[in-house]
Parts: structure tokens; C-alpha cells; sequence
């Protein structure tokens, strides 16, 4: 399978073997539990981690944010999806709206997009001046060495996918109502300008892949292989240690005090739509 010089697969050809369920849902608990124990090292050091999340609209990215958090601590670990910027923030330097997301100590933020939506969609649907682009391509490496150097683990992820592949996901959302909310028009805008948004993650790379903060890219033409990838190397960068914590013991119950509770008849009880499936 051909692949460009950005690392997104361009040319239709033999689809690499996916991921077995069982072996993918064995593998994924097993990392869950890890991030479980990253979680504890993180409030238990007062560690900052920032996980930025980019590629190709319908890669995967929210999905592997999904299985990140989805047995973390929603106060240690906020996502964060920022909307397009209001008329004020539009006036304001460009990281300043980030910066006010950037985690406390124990806190991890995943950026669902990030600041690079200058360097990608900004810049291919002219959302941005060459002005403003050119000034975040220069600035971007020194916030990010700022936010390193003030101890802040910052990790980035791109996720790979071929055109046609991209294409066949947009036709499954497409297609299911559940799935429906994802597509917007700035998908379907991407379909035709596949080419701009290549040399566009091209020149960002060139910019911004840094010693300090090196970008890594997350093949994703299988979502499985994608997401235990991608934790699996998470989970191996920061370096975490496990923490001990004292057995928890349930409190015996005390005896009764005789208060007496009124009749639950009186209460608005949910109905038992349950109770009609059988």
C-alpha cells in the first residue's frame, strides 16, 4: 500500500488483518487497568499531563479518547473539545483560550483537536490569514518547549488513515442514525480537499516535530490495533509508578435509631418501562 510522505495511506490495496476481538477486548481491560494506576501516580505526585489528539477527520481519534478515560476519574481526566472561537477570542492571541485548559497539578487534559487546528483546518479552508499562520508556526514550537519546561507532560498523537477508508467511514456514519451527529460539512469539505490537508499536516510536522515535543503518529486503518497502540505507547512514555494504598474496610452498619421512613407511594417513582420488555 502506497503511502505519502506524511504517512497517510493514499492508495488502495490489501487491508492489514484487524485486531481479534477477544485478544483487542483482553488487551484493552488490561491497559485500562494501567491507566487506572497512571490516574493514582498522577494525583499522587501532582504530575500535569496533556495528551493532544489530530488526523484525519473519521481516523479514530475519539474513540481512543473514549477508551482513555472511560474508567478514569472524570476530575483527574477532562477532555476537552473546544467550539470555534467567539468574535473576543478571535482578538486574542491564539493559545490564550488553551491555556486556560491546561491542567493543575494531578490533572490529565485530552485534547480532542487542539491548537493545530491553525496549522490543519484553519489553514485549508482560509480561516486564518498567511499572517496568522505563519506567526503560529513560529510561536508553537516555544509554547510548547514553555509548557515542557515548566514540567508539563505533553504528548501528541496523529492518526493515519488511507482515503478510502476515511471515505467508507463517512459512508457508515452516513448511513446510521446514532452516528449521523458526526458528520458535519467540514467532513465531507475534507473528501475534496484530501491533497491540501496532506501538505498541510506536512509543513505542520516539519514546523512542530520537535526533540521537546516530537509528534507520533497512530496508523489507524484498524481502530483496535489504533487505540492499543496508542495507549500502550502513552502508557510507556510517562514515567509512572505504581501506587500503594491501604486496604479500604467497610464500616460495620450501626444499629437502627428508629426513624421511620415515610411510604415510598407518596414519592414519583420512575415508571417500569423495563418490566415491559419481557
Amino acid at each position: 500500500m502506497a503511502k505519502d510522505k506524511a504517512g497517510d495511506k493514499t492508495a488502495a490495496g490489501d487491508k492489514p488483518a484487524r485486531v481479534p476481538k477477544k485478544a483487542y477486548e483482553a488487551e484493552l481491560l488490561r491497559l485500562q487497568g494501567e491507566l487506572v494506576q497512571m490516574q493514582e501516580w498522577v494525583r499522587d505526585t501532582g504530575a500535569r499531563i496533556v495528551i493532544a489528539f489530530e488526523g484525519r477527520d473519521a481516523a479514530g481519534k475519539g474513540g481512543a479518547i473514549k477508551r482513555v478515560t472511560e474508567h478514569l476519574n472524570p476530575r483527574v481526566a477532562r477532555i476537552i473539545a473546544l467550539p470555534a472561537p467567539t468574535e473576543r477570542q478571535r482578538t486574542q492571541w491564539y493559545f490564550q483560550r488553551y491555556v486556560e485548559h491546561l491542567p493543575a497539578a494531578g490533572e490529565i487534559v485530552l485534547l480532542d483537536r487542539s491548537w493545530y487546528n491553525r496549522a490543519g483546518v484553519e489553514r485549508v479552508m482560509g480561516f486564518c490569514t498567511p499572517e496568522e499562520y505563519q506567526r503560529f508556526m513560529r510561536q508553537c514550537p516555544i509554547f510548547e518547549n514553555l509548557l515542557v519546561e515548566d514540567g508539563i507532560l505533553l504528548r501528541k498523537y496523529w492518526f493515519s488513515v488511507s482515503d478510502a477508508e476515511q471515505v467508507r467511514r463517512f459512508s457508515e456514519r452516513a448511513a446510521d442514525p446514532l452516528k449521523q451527529w458526526k458528520l458535519s460539512p467540514m467532513d465531507l469539505e475534507s473528501i475534496t480537499r484530501w491533497d491540501a490537508y496532506s501538505q498541510a499536516k506536512d509543513d505542520m510536522l516539519v514546523h512542530t516535530d520537535t526533540d521537546t515535543s516530537p509528534w507520533w503518529v497512530v496508523e489507524a486503518e484498524d481502530k483496535r490495533a489504533a487505540r492499543l497502540n496508542m495507549i500502550h505507547h502513552l502508557l510507556t512514555s510517562i514515567p509512572w509508578q505504581p501506587v500503594s494504598r491501604p486496604p479500604l474496610a467497610l464500616p460495620d452498619r450501626p444499629a437502627g435509631t428508629g426513624y421511620v421512613r415515610p411510604p415510598r407511594e407518596i414519592q414519583r417513582s420512575v415508571p417500569d418501562h423495563a418490566a415491559t420488555l419481557s
